[in-house]
């Protein structure tokens, strides 16, 4: 008889961790998009934040818990009453409130960042756990650093916590150092030591420095890990996260070796996918696992015909199964309204009358210009339309002249709260000079770090998809722009990036996590 397939759960911490990637700052209105995608993607723990960091912090938190119902909400806390506090504050109204608490447990980070010795370590972890426990019964604790920390002395700090009334115990590799044999057997060694283990439910957190996070993450379930801690994309400080994606369909697709399961709805991770990298304006490489451009693409013949034979020769994950799906092509100047409702209903947005209308009228607009309208098209569209928050500066029109006999000049105005404002630029190019006259108007010089180009579906009348990367006083953010004109897409996208700049210096972090 089959042994049935444990439960794993996912926690997910895009919103937390992956917002540390530098240029991956979200707003409030964006934190609870991705947060509704979550829960219909059907994560069990969302970690929402860092509620002491910053007001805005604390707010976009305290937003997803009172708004998010299917999912336990996270809050994360440094090991001192004023942080467990503060995240109390944020998430004491979700369904399923969570305090995550963390204190570093490796005789480096003891030594040089903290300055405290083990003994008065173990105590405050131990009280944090406790002082915790008066607000919920739902405590994670994570010993950061896990995987530098003398095993006997992480034995001692588990044992402590466990005893004042942590319900999930995390062995975070902060720093991504570990290899899978040895992370294997690390939590061999913790689960034989602490016999109250067995008591909790016992997780992981997984970085991703060595590009072994996601191998990190599989190999220690068989020593009885039940929660995986991710990101979306993999997301995340320095080289990023466990890949939810990635983790979640290594589980589904190996049944016969991982006799586990999760809850993840896997038909939305694409468009979870997809909808990160709108927000934040950083893309997935094309040959990212899963969720990449050409993580279903072939090109060598002997594929080619093995798949038009049997598609189980070369593919071992069906497309539909993470919801990308090969037939692009949908949408033109003759389509009308009805007919784009239905298939954004497909794409997964059920928009009200006045958002379709807006929708609508941009999509007459584009299939003017563009002969085939694609789903990646449509993404852009509502992206733009209605989930764009209210920006500081805007685009009111834009001509550039260029050539090998002309001076690339750009002239442009701009709306900055309410005001117009034109200017004309110059440049070694017309994507130069454009930037020169937003430079002007806007009164700023930040480092250009990134810019790039891509196209977003095939053809010459493709949009034009542009990111650019500026960095300011440390630091960085990514700014995004579509567009069939490529010229105007570098406009857009270097005038989000201003607008993120903005909201970034209002929200005026304080702390930083690992």
């Amino acid at each position: 008889m089959k042994k049935k397939r444990e439960r794993i759960l996912i926690f997910d911490t895009t919103l937390r961790d992956g917002e540390q990637s530098p240029g991956c700052s979200m707003n409030l209105e964006e934190k609870l998009r991705i947060a509704r995608q979550l829960e219909k993607l059907g994560v069990d723990i969302i970690e929402a934040g860092f509620p002491v960091a910053s007001e805005g912090d604390f707010l976009s938190v305290r937003q997803i818990a009172r708004e998010i119902r299917g999912c336990q909400i996270a809050g994360l806390s440094r090991a001192n009453p004023k942080d467990i506090d503060r995240a109390w504050q944020a998430i004491k109204e979700a369904a399923n409130p969570r305090i995550h608490t963390f204190l570093s447990s490796s005789d480096i980070h003891l030594k040089y960042q903290l300055k405290k010795t083990r003994d008065q370590a173990l105590k405050e972890a131990r009280a944090a756990v406790a002082h915790a426990r008066g607000y919920t019964t739902n405590v994670e604790f994570s010993p950061m650093d896990a995987t530098r920390t003398d095993r006997d002395y992480l034995c001692d700090v588990v044992e402590a916590v466990i005893s004042a009334g942590a319900t999930t115990i995390n062995i975070p590799d902060t720093v991504g150092y570990a290899l899978p044999d040895e992370f294997s057997a690390l939590l061999a060694y913790l689960f034989d030591k602490v016999k109250s283990l067995s008591d909790v439910i016992v997780s992981v957190h997984c970085h991703n420095d060595l590009g072994v996070a996601v191998a990190n993450s599989l190999v220690v379930l068989k020593h009885g890990v039940r929660q995986i801690e991710c990101t979306i994309n993999g997301i995340g400080e320095r080289a990023g996260n466990t890949a939810l994606e990635e983790v979640v369909m290594a589980i589904e697709t190996r049944k016969d070796l991982l006799n586990y399961r999760t809850g993840i709805r896997t038909r939305h991770l694409y468009q979870t996918s997809r909808l990160l990298t709108q927000i934040t304006g950083v893309p997935v490489q094309p040959n990212k696992a899963i969720v990449g451009a050409n993580a279903f693409a072939h090109e060598s013949g002997i594929h080619q015909d093995g798949l038009i034979k049997e598609k189980g020769t070369y593919e071992i994950i069906k497309p539909e199964t993470v919801g990308y799906s090969d037939t692009h092509l949908v949408m033109g100047k003759h389509s009308g309204r009805h007919a784009v409702q239905e298939h954004l209903k497909k794409m997964g947005f059920s928009l009200g009358r006045a958002d379709l209308d807006r929708v609508f009228a941009r999509f007459k607009e584009l299939a003017d210009v563009k002969k085939t309208i694609y789903d990646e098209d449509l993404e852009v569209i509502i992206h733009e339309e209605i989930y764009r928050a209210e920006d500081k500066y805007k685009l009111v029109y834009l001509n550039v002249v260029s050539g090998n006999v002309a001076v690339p000049t750009a002239t442009m105005q701009m709306e900055i709260d309410g005001n117009h404002i034109q200017e004309a630029g110059f440049g070694v190019g017309p994507v130069d000079a454009t930037f020169a006259a937003i430079r002007k108007i806007t009164n700023t010089d930040y480092y250009l770090e990134r810019y790039a180009v891509n196209a977003i579906t095939g053809g010459t009348d493709a949009q034009g998809e542009v990111t650019v990367q500026l960095k300011y006083n440390g630091h960085r953010v990514f700014g995004r722009g579509a567009h069939p004109d490529i010229i105007v897409a570098s406009a857009k996208a270097y005038i989000n990036a201003l607008n993120r700049l903005e909201w970034l210096k209002s929200r005026n972090r304080k702390v930083e996590m690992k």
